[in-house]
């Protein structure tokens, strides 16, 4: 017990501590997650020594994060809300391939790579993207709606890309489990179009299951795990269906009690999942290829700024507000770095090139938030800002 107790002690310590720092600079609690992983590695102070053991506490969080966003996301009801989202993210992917293109042709990189600095320009941090919207009081203006519905068709877009990336590896998909995963994606689809129309299935073979709660626990458990269960096994990330599992459970009147009761476990899991990203940044690499990851680190922030703000000029925004915004999706997020470690166990990409990616999606997760709150103060002060958000 002590083996397990003491490592757990210091990092909760590790974790308050930066929490408490963090709050007065109004920061994203991730940070801390990343920075006492980080500390806490193999490779600074030994206290976590074998981080698998906490990576696969961590995937478990992913799935319980993804849960929670399908509980908690917004689905517009009317089809002219959809509109401006798809629009915003289709030419974002097919700037996104252009750009990997580009650099993967100047830089002299195989396809491999190119596809994966795609990936990690395509998605975005649905976690830290809802946390910053939350925290600025920009959750429910119109350029929120807009950003969290183009999250909602990124992780949508998750199934096709993870299924083209077993292709590039040049695995041969079984005609039964590709038709099963483009079963899965046109379920998931239906599932949305059910609640735009609202018009969802409502979960009745139970009786008195609003009033049971430890019925409600463990029967919303079988199904986030078992959806979750049902996307890997067709080659779906295992965090799409329990995306999809929270999208059901959070619109059906038997299950209401049930987030709110869960949610202690999800911060917990969720924290887990950031500290095994630092556990899994290796200092040692970083600081001999300091350049290299700097550069791809910097580069993958301004450009998916840039990329964004053009985007929503496109559609007729202001440019500081496109500019604010697409500080906002600056970052890579959780498919990203699952998708990083697709493509080294597939061959897809060498070890090194994997090291760097892991480490430009854990410093890009650091200084985006960062990046967001100088940009913001630079940009706007106090009266003007709400101005702007009301006129967006």
């Amino acid at each position: 017990m002590p083996d397990v107790l003491f490592p757990l002690s210091i990092l909760c310590l590790v974790i308050l501590l930066m929490i408490l720092i963090l709050r007065r600079w109004r920061q994203p609690y991730l940070v801390a997650y990343i920075l006492a992983g980080l500390m806490l590695g193999p490779e600074v102070t030994g206290v976590f020594k074998e981080p698998a053991a906490i990576e696969s506490l961590g995937q478990i969080g992913v799935l319980l994060l993804m849960f929670f966003l399908g509980i908690e996301i917004e689905i517009p009801d009317n089809r002219s809300l959809l509109t401006q989202p798809l629009i915003a993210q289709l030419i974002k992917t097919a700037l996104s391939v252009a750009v990997a293109l580009l650099a993967g042709y100047c830089l002299h990189w195989d396809i491999g790579n190119s596809f994966l600095l795609t990936v990690l320009l395509l998605f975005n941090s649905t976690a830290v993207v809802t946390d910053m919207l939350r925290r600025n009081g920009e959750l429910h203006t119109a350029m929120g709606m807009i950003v969290l519905n183009m999250l909602l068709l990124q992780d949508v877009l998750a199934g096709p890309v993870f299924a083209v990336m077993q292709v590039t590896a040049g695995h041969v998909i079984p005609g039964m489990r590709l038709i099963f995963s483009l079963g899965c994606c046109g379920l998931l689809f239906l599932l949305l179009r059910a609640i735009r129309n609202r018009n969802l299935f409502q979960w009745q073979a139970i009786k008195g299951l609003e009033e049971d709660h430890d019925l409600q626990v463990f029967l919303g458990a079988f199904i986030c795990l078992g959806f979750a269960l049902l996307a890997s096994g067709t080659g779906l990330p295992a965090s799409l269906g329990s995306f999809g599992a929270g999208l059901y459970l959070g619109r059906t009147r038997g299950f209401h009690w049930l987030g709110n009761t869960l949610r202690p476990f999800q911060v917990f899991f969720v924290a887990l999942f950031f500290v095994s990203i630092g556990l899994q940044l290796d200092p040692g690499y970083i600081s001999s290829h300091w350049s290299t990851v700097l550069a791809l680190t910097f580069g993958v922030l301004l450009i998916n700024s840039l990329l964004s703000a053009f985007v929503f000029t496109l559609m007729g925004y202001a440019w500081l507000p496109a500019l604010h915004t697409g500080a906002l999706l600056s970052q890579t997020g959780e498919f990203g770095l699952i998708a990083c470690s697709i493509a080294f166990e597939t061959g897809i990409v060498s070890s090194g090139f994997y090291k760097t990616c892991v480490a430009v999606t854990g410093l890009a997760l650091l200084l985006s938030t960062g990046w967001v709150t100088i940009l913001r103060r630079l940009i706007y002060n106090g009266d003007n800002f709400k101005k702007t958000k009301c006129k967006t």
